[in-house]
C-alpha cells in the first residue's frame, strides 16, 4: 500500500513537471507578443527605439525571465515536496512491515511459551497416574 502511495506521488511529480513546462511556454509565447505589440508601438509613434523606449523593452525583458523563473521555482518545490512524500511513504511501509515481524514474532513465542502447562507435566518420583 505504502509503495503504491509513493508511486502516486512520484506520478504527481512528474505530472506537475510537465504542467510547469507548459505553463513555461504558453507564458514565454505571451510575453514575445507583448514585447512585439510594444515594439511595434514604438516603431508607429515615430519615436525613436534608442533611450527609454528600449529601456523599458529592456525591463520588460528582464521582468519576463523572472516570471518563467518564478514558475519554474514554484513547480520545484512542488515536486520535491512530492518525492519527500514518496519517500515517507516507502519509509512508513517499511517500518509496518517491519513491526508487523516483530509481532507475528512475538505472538509466535508468547504461544509456544502457553503450550507448557507446569500442573499437566509429569512429576518425577511420582505416580503418573496421580
Amino acid at each position: 500500500m505504502a509503495n503504491m502511495q509513493a508511486k502516486a506521488y512520484e506520478q504527481q511529480a512528474r505530472a506537475d513537471a510537465q504542467a510547469s513546462a507548459f505553463e513555461q511556454a504558453q507564458e514565454k509565447k505571451k510575453q514575445d507578443l507583448l514585447q512585439a505589440q510594444a515594439r511595434a508601438a514604438i516603431g508607429a509613434s515615430g519615436v525613436s527605439a534608442a533611450g527609454s523606449p528600449s529601456e523599458v523593452l529592456a525591463a520588460n525583458a528582464r521582468q519576463n525571465q523572472l516570471d518563467l523563473k518564478a514558475i519554474q521555482y514554484g513547480s520545484t518545490l512542488r515536486q520535491n515536496n512530492l518525492n519527500t512524500q514518496a519517500g515517507i511513504s516507502r519509509f512508513s511501509g517499511k517500518q509496518a512491515m517491519g513491526a508487523g515481524l516483530i509481532n507475528a514474532g512475538s505472538t509466535l513465542v508468547s504461544g509456544i511459551s502457553n503450550l507448557h502447562d507446569p500442573n499437566k507435566a509429569v512429576k518425577f518420583g511420582g505416580s503418573a497416574f496421580a
